[in-house]
């Protein structure tokens, strides 16, 4: 019986078989990712004069990106904080935090994360480089992330969902936000904690 020519092992065969799984790597398609709102902490830490640090997170944000799972590339994404949510769990605190002296909330309502570049450094890690935008100045930051798991999700939605952690820390100061610098009463230093879950959006394309 005479080899079937479809699939007579020629040159160009072998080579477009070594090239499929390349090609196909190639081809993966970037899908949409929205922050969870109902699962997403964002917590950040300063310290007060000296004595111990004061920690307080942000209750309202939006976001959403682009990613490649099974690339690992992160296309596009962005992150708003709504600066009027802060919660310090004391009222007073809250009402300086968002004045004039810190996030000046009533001038600037957002504050903005948007990405502009990503390296992995690990099997589930790497870092987010992107542009803080706050009190209208823009500066660049960069996030230590963690994906801690990729998966369909057990219960409720059922939509393929990420979990990740990221951290960053930063000095307020750059973004011009120098209340209680000298003396030193508020430290400049201040680290920022995220952990979210982000939902595939399987109507995207």
């Amino acid at each position: 019986m005479k080899p079937s020519k479809s699939l007579s092992l020629t040159p160009a065969f072998i080579a477009c078989l070594a090239l499929a799984p390349i090609t196909n790597v190639a081809n993966a398609e970037p899908a949409k990712f929205e922050v969870d709102d109902e699962h997403f902490s964002m917590v950040f830490e300063i310290m007060h004069i000296g004595y111990a640090p004061v920690m307080g997170m942000f209750r309202k944000v939006e976001g959403e990106f682009v990613y490649d799972d099974e690339t690992q590339e992160l296309i596009s994404g962005e992150l708003a904080f709504k600066s009027k949510s802060v919660f310090t769990n004391h009222e007073k605190r809250d009402s300086h935090v968002t004045g004039k002296d810190f996030l000046n909330s009533g001038k600037y309502p957002d504050i903005t994360f948007t990405v502009t570049g990503f390296e992995t450094t690990g099997e589930s890690t790497g870092v987010v480089t992107g542009d803080l935008d706050l009190l209208g100045q823009t500066k660049p930051v960069e996030l230590d992330v963690t994906l801690n798991k990729a998966a369909e999700y057990p219960i409720g939605h059922e939509e393929y969902t990420l979990g990740i952690s990221a951290e960053a820390t930063l000095k307020r100061s750059d973004w011009g936000m120098t209340y209680g610098l000298d003396p030193a009463l508020v430290g400049d230093e201040v680290t920022l904690r995220f952990g979210f879950e982000a939902i595939k959006d399987s109507g995207w394309f």
